[in-house]
């Protein structure tokens, strides 16, 4: 059976911008349309390698600035035939307009079980009034998720969940399995579906985000998983990561790496198929997958372009 590839593209107006006090035309531009290279640019080049992505959008921004702004975005998203799921900042659910210091906790797991039921229940009711389906499928924000997410995901009948990141276990990434666990796994009667990990270097961990990993770690990170014939690759990008923290100009390095990807897995589509969670089936569960091991080599170079990276890509224009 071919590996499944779930390209997952997390999408969500930035606090940064909100906190800096722009206004929301400004605040969704840098977060999902930022130089040219946010969402649209995105759906243009998996339309173009006709591959299949998944978007997890969070709606909790409405509470400040109303839905239309994630109408907009979802509606893009699905015109593409592309797919929405759920994504959720619980810190939005306190924001104001007016007061740009208001916000609830950063970090879904500092909530109680009932209180991360009754978020994630308004998150989904948003983004299904923003024009999505009912999501089956969900990410916390930064990763932040725990057993008791998964037991409200699975008491509001939402599928899969896709939080854990060993390289950020045990906080925020605080699901009870173990750090390396790539594979799809069923825990707490939810699919958890973590994100793939590689090893840069002996006994640490990195995990697989186009502004974490360069091509080269991506390509082999690719070929090991269909050398050893895992179960899945979970790729992560933002809507707003291939532009400079500022969303004013477009990363280079970025921009080649999440195109490089692209390219990557339109050559694999044998090996690799793009997979959507809406029409998934027959996902083989607890697989021994292994992150790809560490090489120094292709470690320093992406530091190398990570250099490159943070002196003259992320410069504002």
């Amino acid at each position: 059976m071919p590996t499944r590839a779930f390209l997952t593209v997390d999408t969500e107006l930035m606090w940064r911008h909100h906190a800096a006090g722009l206004d929301i035309d400004a605040i969704s531009e840098r977060s999902l349309e930022p130089a040219g290279v946010g969402i649209g640019y995105q759906l243009r080049k998996l339309a173009e390698h006709d591959l299949k992505a998944t978007f997890f959008v969070d709606p909790m921004p409405a509470v400040a600035y109303g839905i239309e702004p994630i109408k907009r975005v979802v509606g893009a998203i699905l015109e593409a035939e592309q797919e929405v799921q759920l994504h959720l900042h619980p810190n939005w659910a306190a924001a104001s307009a007016d007061d740009r210091t208001k916000h609830a906790s950063f970090e879904l797991i500092d909530f109680t079980l009932t209180e991360q039921r009754e978020l994630i229940r308004a998150a989904a009711d948003l983004l299904v009034a923003a024009g999505a389906p009912r999501p089956i499928a969900f990410r916390s924000g930064s990763y932040s998720a725990s057993d008791d997410t998964l037991t409200a995901l699975a008491e509001l009948g939402i599928r899969y969940d896709s939080s854990h990141n060993g390289s950020e276990h045990p906080w925020p990434s605080a699901i009870g399995l173990h750090e390396r666990q790539i594979a799809p796994v069923e825990h707490r009667d939810v699919i958890e579906l973590p994100v793939t990990l590689i090893e840069d270097r002996v006994g640490h961990l990195r995990h697989f985000q186009i502004c974490a990993l360069s091509t080269g770690e991506m390509r082999d990170a690719l070929d090991h998983a269909v050398r050893t014939g895992h179960a899945a690759v979970t790729i992560v990008s933002h809507g707003f990561e291939l532009a400079n923290r500022a969303g004013t100009r477009a990363n280079a390095v970025h921009v080649h790496r999440f195109d490089a990807l692209c390219r990557m897995l339109a050559d694999r589509r044998g090996a690799l198929v793009t997979t959507h969670f809406a029409t998934l089936s027959d996902l083989p569960l607890d697989h021994n997958d292994v992150p790809l091991g560490p090489s120094l080599i292709r470690t320093r170079i992406r530091q190398a372009q990570q250099l490159w990276s943070n002196l003259v890509s992320e410069r504002a224009a």
